[in-house]
């Protein structure tokens, strides 16, 4: 069985969005049932300089949306950072979600060999090719801000473990 970019792509990234759906639904959870105004934990940072809960998700997001278009030889779609809740971080990860359904399999079909060339902040980031891209960059990055939100709900008490950030892995789990 051959396996293409799409299969190392979307449907890994919709899978750990899915998980920070689930964790960030758990962080609401923990604010009701702790009396804890959501922003306490929406703002939370692992170190001063370091992107917020919030931000980490956006991130989370756009770098899945972006790298999966990039892939497809498409232009990313742009999303407004404007999520002021834990619904609505969970509402922008379901957006991010129904974005990768947009990106067929035939769109990644000899991608791995074509370069993929972005701009982020001040910079143009260019990669020889789609294979060096998703390896090196996109999926590193994605789990770099995946995991940093998982760990600052961790940090402040939320009631995490990795099984909720692995979520549903397919595998028949039993005694040895």
């Amino acid at each position: 069985m051959a396996v293409s970019m799409y299969d190392f792509s979307i449907p890994v990234f919709r899978h750990a969005l899915g998980s920070l759906a689930l964790v960030l639904g758990k962080g609401q959870v923990h604010c009701a049932n702790h009396q804890l105004d959501e922003s306490v934990l929406f703002d939370a940072r692992l170190y001063p300089d370091m992107f917020p809960l919030h931000r980490q998700v956006q991130v989370s997001c756009d770098q899945a949306k972006n790298a999966s278009a990039y892939l497809a030889g498409e232009t990313p779609v742009g999303f407004e950072d404007t999520e002021s809740t834990f619904a609505d971080l969970i509402a922008r990860i379901e957006k991010t979600r129904a974005a990768l359904d947009q990106l067929g399999p035939e769109l990644f079909t000899g991608m791995e060999s074509e370069p993929v060339s972005f701009v982020v902040g001040a910079y143009r980031m260019v990669f020889p090719t789609g294979l060096e891209y998703l390896q090196r960059f996109a999926l590193p990055n994605f789990y770099f801000h995946v995991s940093t939100a998982y760990d600052i709900l961790r940090h402040n008490g939320v009631e995490l473990g990795k099984g909720d950030f692995l979520g549903e892995m397919g595998a028949e789990i039993g005694p040895a």
